[in-house]
């Protein structure tokens, strides 16, 4: 299957059955990283009773269902973890910090506050 270049978005195939699960779960990551609002950053395992569409920014050494996933961003969506790794560039509002990040190949970094710090 092939996807997209910068959000890996999978695309339909010619002749492909059941076009509707790769269009929903392109969908589902467009839902997640557009206009990305994180909960918290830097968290290393995750957090108990999430909200659907809840996200966090994966902190260094995760453990639990995030293991192996520094980085990246970590989406309950459909009562399970998805974990997508970000790209350099990407931009993330942090709400418990009320700053935004981002992404620069190997951690999130404070750009702005709400505050103008």
């Amino acid at each position: 299957m092939s996807n997209t270049t910068n959000l890996i978005l999978p695309l339909i195939e010619a002749a492909q059955a059941q076009k509707h699960i790769t269009h929903n779960e392109a969908l589902t990551t467009l839902d997640a990283v557009v206009q990305l609002s994180a909960s918290a950053r830097d968290m290393t395992g995750p957090p108990s009773g999430p909200e659907d569409g809840e996200s966090y920014l994966v902190g260094e050494n995760p453990d639990g269902a995030w293991a192996g996933n520094a980085g990246s961003v970590a989406t309950w969506q459909d009562g399970v973890w998805r974990l997508r790794t970000p790209r350099v560039g990407w931009l993330a509002w942090v709400q418990d910090e009320r700053c935004l990040c981002v992404f620069d190949g190997t951690r999130w970094l404070s750009l702005v506050t709400a505050d103008g710090a």
